[in-house]
Protein backbone atom coordinates (compact mmCIF):
# COMPACT_ATOMS: atom_id res chain seq x y z
CA UNK A 1 0.00 0.00 0.00
CA UNK A 2 1.10 3.35 -0.80
CA UNK A 3 0.79 6.64 0.90
CA UNK A 4 0.71 10.37 -1.09
CA UNK A 5 0.12 13.61 0.55
CA UNK A 6 -1.01 16.13 -1.89
CA UNK A 7 0.50 19.52 -0.65
CA UNK A 8 0.89 22.98 -1.65
CA UNK A 9 -0.25 26.86 -1.63
CA UNK A 10 -3.86 27.18 -1.55
CA UNK A 11 -5.18 27.59 -4.96
CA UNK A 12 -2.52 26.12 -6.62
CA UNK A 13 -4.52 23.01 -7.77
CA UNK A 14 -4.08 20.44 -4.99
CA UNK A 15 -7.29 19.27 -5.13
CA UNK A 16 -7.44 18.97 -8.90
CA UNK A 17 -4.18 17.44 -8.74
CA UNK A 18 -5.23 14.98 -6.55
CA UNK A 19 -8.31 14.08 -8.01
CA UNK A 20 -6.42 13.10 -11.75
CA UNK A 21 -4.21 11.46 -10.22
CA UNK A 22 -6.77 9.00 -8.30
CA UNK A 23 -8.92 8.64 -11.03
CA UNK A 24 -5.49 7.99 -13.37
CA UNK A 25 -3.87 5.44 -10.78
CA UNK A 26 -7.33 3.82 -10.28
CA UNK A 27 -7.52 2.43 -13.98
CA UNK A 28 -5.50 -0.49 -12.44
CA UNK A 29 -5.52 -0.03 -8.57
CA UNK A 30 -7.48 0.30 -5.68
CA UNK A 31 -7.47 4.09 -4.66
CA UNK A 32 -9.08 5.90 -2.04
CA UNK A 33 -8.72 9.46 -1.78
CA UNK A 34 -9.41 11.60 0.98
CA UNK A 35 -10.04 14.99 1.66
CA UNK A 36 -8.28 16.50 4.92
CA UNK A 37 -8.92 20.44 3.79
CA UNK A 38 -11.64 22.14 5.84
CA UNK A 39 -12.51 23.84 2.76
CA UNK A 40 -13.39 20.68 0.86
CA UNK A 41 -14.13 20.62 -3.08
CA UNK A 42 -13.71 16.56 -4.02
CA UNK A 43 -17.44 16.25 -3.94
CA UNK A 44 -17.72 19.73 -6.08
CA UNK A 45 -14.69 18.11 -8.64
CA UNK A 46 -16.61 14.70 -9.38
CA UNK A 47 -19.79 16.10 -8.90
CA UNK A 48 -21.09 13.73 -6.35
CA UNK A 49 -22.01 14.37 -2.45
CA UNK A 50 -19.43 12.99 -0.27
CA UNK A 51 -19.55 12.65 3.34
CA UNK A 52 -16.99 11.65 6.12
CA UNK A 53 -17.47 7.94 4.88
CA UNK A 54 -16.00 6.41 1.57
CA UNK A 55 -18.05 7.05 -1.19
CA UNK A 56 -17.56 4.54 -4.18
CA UNK A 57 -17.28 6.46 -7.32
CA UNK A 58 -15.78 3.27 -9.52
CA UNK A 59 -15.37 -0.01 -9.19
CA UNK A 60 -11.97 0.78 -8.16
CA UNK A 61 -12.25 4.50 -6.92
CA UNK A 62 -13.29 5.73 -3.35
CA UNK A 63 -13.63 9.04 -2.22
CA UNK A 64 -13.79 10.40 1.35
CA UNK A 65 -14.35 14.06 2.47
CA UNK A 66 -13.27 14.27 6.54
CA UNK A 67 -15.33 16.20 8.59
CA UNK A 68 -13.28 17.93 10.61
CA UNK A 69 -15.84 19.47 13.12
CA UNK A 70 -16.79 16.02 13.90
CA UNK A 71 -13.59 14.68 14.24
CA UNK A 72 -12.57 17.45 16.60
CA UNK A 73 -15.96 16.91 18.93
CA UNK A 74 -15.38 12.95 18.91
CA UNK A 75 -11.43 13.64 19.88
CA UNK A 76 -12.38 16.30 22.72
CA UNK A 77 -14.93 13.58 24.11
CA UNK A 78 -12.47 10.59 23.99
CA UNK A 79 -10.08 12.86 25.58
CA UNK A 80 -12.32 14.67 28.10
CA UNK A 81 -14.45 11.26 29.01
CA UNK A 82 -10.80 9.75 29.85
CA UNK A 83 -9.69 12.17 31.96
CA UNK A 84 -13.35 12.50 33.85
CA UNK A 85 -12.94 8.80 34.48
CA UNK A 86 -9.52 8.63 36.17
CA UNK A 87 -9.56 11.76 38.06
CA UNK A 88 -13.46 11.53 38.97
CA UNK A 89 -11.92 12.37 42.69
CA UNK A 90 -11.10 15.77 42.06
CA UNK A 91 -14.87 16.64 40.47
CA UNK A 92 -15.28 19.13 43.37
CA UNK A 93 -12.37 21.58 42.05
CA UNK A 94 -15.34 21.76 38.82
CA UNK A 95 -12.81 20.61 36.41
CA UNK A 96 -15.61 20.53 34.07
CA UNK A 97 -15.58 24.10 33.44
CA UNK A 98 -11.74 23.27 32.07
CA UNK A 99 -12.44 20.91 29.71
CA UNK A 100 -15.39 23.00 28.60
CA UNK A 101 -12.70 25.49 27.20
CA UNK A 102 -10.43 22.43 25.51
CA UNK A 103 -12.27 23.09 21.98
CA UNK A 104 -10.58 26.38 22.03
CA UNK A 105 -6.91 24.96 22.61
CA UNK A 106 -4.48 25.08 20.00
CA UNK A 107 -3.62 22.08 17.95
CA UNK A 108 -7.09 20.21 18.32
CA UNK A 109 -7.93 20.23 14.61
CA UNK A 110 -4.34 18.98 13.63
CA UNK A 111 -4.79 15.92 16.26
CA UNK A 112 -8.17 15.59 14.81
CA UNK A 113 -6.91 15.61 11.23
CA UNK A 114 -4.04 13.38 12.33
CA UNK A 115 -6.72 10.71 14.13
CA UNK A 116 -8.55 10.26 11.04
CA UNK A 117 -5.24 9.75 8.91
CA UNK A 118 -4.84 7.09 11.65
CA UNK A 119 -7.87 5.31 11.13
CA UNK A 120 -7.59 5.38 7.23
CA UNK A 121 -4.55 4.11 7.39
CA UNK A 122 -5.67 1.18 9.65
CA UNK A 123 -8.62 0.37 8.08
CA UNK A 124 -7.93 1.18 4.09
CA UNK A 125 -5.13 -1.98 3.67
CA UNK A 126 -7.18 -3.33 1.12
CA UNK A 127 -6.13 -0.37 -1.22
CA UNK A 128 -3.86 0.04 -2.88
CA UNK A 129 -3.29 3.85 -2.76
CA UNK A 130 -4.67 5.89 0.20
CA UNK A 131 -4.08 10.01 -1.61
CA UNK A 132 -4.59 12.92 1.04
CA UNK A 133 -5.70 16.13 -0.17
CA UNK A 134 -4.01 18.40 2.54
CA UNK A 135 -4.87 22.05 3.63
CA UNK A 136 -3.00 24.73 2.87
CA UNK A 137 0.74 24.75 3.67
CA UNK A 138 1.22 26.10 7.50
CA UNK A 139 -1.75 23.22 8.45
CA UNK A 140 -0.25 20.45 7.07
CA UNK A 141 3.37 21.33 8.21
CA UNK A 142 1.69 21.10 11.60
CA UNK A 143 -0.43 17.88 11.71
CA UNK A 144 2.47 15.98 9.84
CA UNK A 145 4.94 17.21 12.67
CA UNK A 146 2.56 16.05 15.49
CA UNK A 147 3.58 12.50 15.82
CA UNK A 148 7.38 13.38 16.79
CA UNK A 149 6.36 15.86 18.45
CA UNK A 150 3.91 14.05 20.85
CA UNK A 151 6.17 11.35 20.95
CA UNK A 152 8.52 13.53 22.48
CA UNK A 153 5.61 14.41 25.29
CA UNK A 154 4.24 11.06 25.56
CA UNK A 155 7.66 9.65 26.60
CA UNK A 156 8.58 12.12 28.91
CA UNK A 157 4.96 12.06 30.65
CA UNK A 158 5.04 8.25 30.77
CA UNK A 159 8.22 8.41 33.48
CA UNK A 160 6.53 10.86 35.19
CA UNK A 161 4.02 9.12 35.43
CA UNK A 162 5.72 6.36 36.56
CA UNK A 163 7.39 8.08 39.40
CA UNK A 164 4.60 9.30 40.70
CA UNK A 165 2.93 5.72 40.34
CA UNK A 166 6.06 4.79 42.83
CA UNK A 167 5.89 7.64 44.94
CA UNK A 168 2.61 6.45 46.10
CA UNK A 169 3.46 2.93 46.34
CA UNK A 170 5.95 4.13 48.71
CA UNK A 171 3.27 6.76 50.86
CA UNK A 172 0.79 3.50 50.46
CA UNK A 173 3.73 1.23 52.50
CA UNK A 174 4.49 4.00 55.06
CA UNK A 175 0.62 4.28 55.70
CA UNK A 176 -0.62 0.63 55.55
CA UNK A 177 -2.95 -0.33 52.90
CA UNK A 178 -5.97 1.21 52.06
CA UNK A 179 -9.91 0.54 52.34
CA UNK A 180 -11.12 -1.51 48.98
CA UNK A 181 -13.04 2.21 48.48
CA UNK A 182 -9.75 3.82 47.33
CA UNK A 183 -10.19 5.45 44.05
CA UNK A 184 -6.32 5.74 43.30
CA UNK A 185 -3.69 3.16 41.35
CA UNK A 186 -0.76 1.91 42.79
CA UNK A 187 -0.09 -0.40 39.97
CA UNK A 188 1.53 0.59 37.07
CA UNK A 189 -0.64 -2.10 35.11
CA UNK A 190 -4.09 -0.56 36.60
CA UNK A 191 -3.69 3.02 36.16
CA UNK A 192 -5.99 4.19 33.41
CA UNK A 193 -3.81 7.50 32.57
CA UNK A 194 -0.13 5.52 32.19
CA UNK A 195 -2.54 3.08 30.13
CA UNK A 196 -3.55 5.65 28.04
CA UNK A 197 0.21 7.02 27.28
CA UNK A 198 1.35 4.05 26.20
CA UNK A 199 -1.89 3.66 24.03
CA UNK A 200 -1.36 6.72 22.50
CA UNK A 201 2.52 5.83 22.50
CA UNK A 202 1.98 2.62 20.42
CA UNK A 203 -0.53 4.35 17.90
CA UNK A 204 2.26 7.42 17.23
CA UNK A 205 4.95 5.06 16.85
CA UNK A 206 3.11 3.20 14.16
CA UNK A 207 1.49 6.54 12.49
CA UNK A 208 5.47 7.90 12.40
CA UNK A 209 6.71 4.67 10.85
CA UNK A 210 4.69 5.10 8.06
CA UNK A 211 5.58 8.69 7.52
CA UNK A 212 9.06 7.99 7.58
CA UNK A 213 8.71 4.63 5.59
CA UNK A 214 9.39 4.26 1.88
CA UNK A 215 5.95 3.82 1.04
CA UNK A 216 4.70 7.16 2.05
CA UNK A 217 5.56 10.18 0.16
CA UNK A 218 4.90 14.58 -0.63
CA UNK A 219 3.65 15.66 -3.94
CA UNK A 220 4.13 19.31 -3.75
CA UNK A 221 1.84 21.51 -6.07
CA UNK A 222 2.71 24.62 -7.26
CA UNK A 223 1.75 27.56 -9.78
CA UNK A 224 4.07 29.71 -11.98
CA UNK A 225 3.95 32.84 -9.62
CA UNK A 226 6.13 33.99 -6.88
CA UNK A 227 3.53 33.58 -3.87
CA UNK A 228 3.30 29.92 -5.09
CA UNK A 229 7.10 29.39 -5.28
CA UNK A 230 8.59 31.24 -2.03
CA UNK A 231 5.30 29.17 0.01
CA UNK A 232 6.50 25.94 -1.74
CA UNK A 233 10.07 27.08 -0.68
CA UNK A 234 8.98 26.96 2.95
CA UNK A 235 7.47 23.88 2.59
CA UNK A 236 10.35 22.10 0.83
CA UNK A 237 12.15 23.25 4.43
CA UNK A 238 9.76 21.87 6.75
CA UNK A 239 9.30 18.81 4.81
CA UNK A 240 13.21 18.04 4.83
CA UNK A 241 13.47 19.28 8.63
CA UNK A 242 10.92 16.06 9.13
CA UNK A 243 12.22 14.12 7.25
CA UNK A 244 9.19 13.27 4.90
CA UNK A 245 10.31 11.83 1.19
CA UNK A 246 9.58 14.22 -1.62
CA UNK A 247 8.15 11.92 -4.56
CA UNK A 248 6.94 14.71 -7.27
CA UNK A 249 6.60 18.22 -8.14
CA UNK A 250 3.30 19.43 -10.18
CA UNK A 251 3.79 23.03 -12.21
CA UNK A 252 -0.03 23.25 -12.48
CA UNK A 253 -1.57 25.96 -14.04
CA UNK A 254 0.74 26.52 -16.70
CA UNK A 255 -0.01 28.53 -20.30
CA UNK A 256 1.70 29.55 -23.08
CA UNK A 257 1.60 33.36 -21.80
CA UNK A 258 3.37 32.31 -18.64
CA UNK A 259 5.73 29.69 -19.96
CA UNK A 260 8.26 31.79 -18.93
CA UNK A 261 7.54 32.48 -15.39
CA UNK A 262 6.96 28.48 -15.37
CA UNK A 263 10.66 27.39 -16.35
CA UNK A 264 12.04 30.44 -13.81
CA UNK A 265 10.11 28.82 -11.22
CA UNK A 266 10.83 25.61 -11.59
CA UNK A 267 14.64 26.08 -11.66
CA UNK A 268 14.46 27.64 -8.25
CA UNK A 269 12.32 24.87 -6.54
CA UNK A 270 14.70 22.09 -7.86
CA UNK A 271 17.55 23.88 -6.16
CA UNK A 272 16.07 23.39 -3.19
CA UNK A 273 15.00 19.90 -4.35
CA UNK A 274 17.19 18.32 -6.91
CA UNK A 275 16.78 15.19 -8.68
CA UNK A 276 12.43 15.27 -7.91
CA UNK A 277 10.89 14.74 -11.14
CA UNK A 278 8.49 17.62 -12.43
CA UNK A 279 5.25 17.07 -14.45
CA UNK A 280 4.31 20.48 -16.43
CA UNK A 281 0.72 20.75 -16.18
CA UNK A 282 -0.94 23.29 -19.15
CA UNK A 283 -4.57 24.95 -18.35
CA UNK A 284 -6.66 23.08 -20.21
CA UNK A 285 -8.30 25.80 -23.02
CA UNK A 286 -11.77 23.62 -22.74
CA UNK A 287 -12.37 25.00 -19.10
CA UNK A 288 -11.19 28.51 -20.17
CA UNK A 289 -13.56 28.18 -23.14
CA UNK A 290 -16.24 26.56 -20.82
CA UNK A 291 -16.58 24.21 -22.45
CA UNK A 292 -18.23 20.73 -20.61
CA UNK A 293 -16.21 17.86 -19.11
CA UNK A 294 -14.72 16.41 -16.16
CA UNK A 295 -11.85 18.70 -13.82
CA UNK A 296 -10.26 15.23 -12.95
CA UNK A 297 -10.13 13.46 -16.62
CA UNK A 298 -7.02 15.38 -18.01
CA UNK A 299 -5.25 14.17 -21.12
CA UNK A 300 -1.91 14.69 -19.66
CA UNK A 301 -0.69 11.02 -17.28
CA UNK A 302 0.80 12.37 -14.25
CA UNK A 303 0.82 9.27 -12.06
CA UNK A 304 3.95 7.33 -13.57
CA UNK A 305 6.29 8.53 -11.08
CA UNK A 306 3.84 7.22 -8.11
Amino acid sequence: MRVVFFTGKGGVGKSTMAATAAWQLSQAHRVLLVSLDPAHNLGDIFEVTLSDKEHRFSDRLYLKEVDLQMRSRRYLQKEIGALQGTYRYLQTLNLDRCFSVLQYSPGIEEYALLTSIEETLRSGTDFDYLLFDTPPTGLTLRFLALPRVTLTWVERLMEIRRRILKKRYTIEKIRGTLSDEKVLSYDAEDDQVLKRLIEMNDEYQALNRILQSGECSIVLVFNPDILSLRESQRLLEGLRDLGLRLRLLINNKVTDENRLMAEQVERKILADAPGIPVERVYLAKRLLGGEPGSLYDIQQHIVSRL
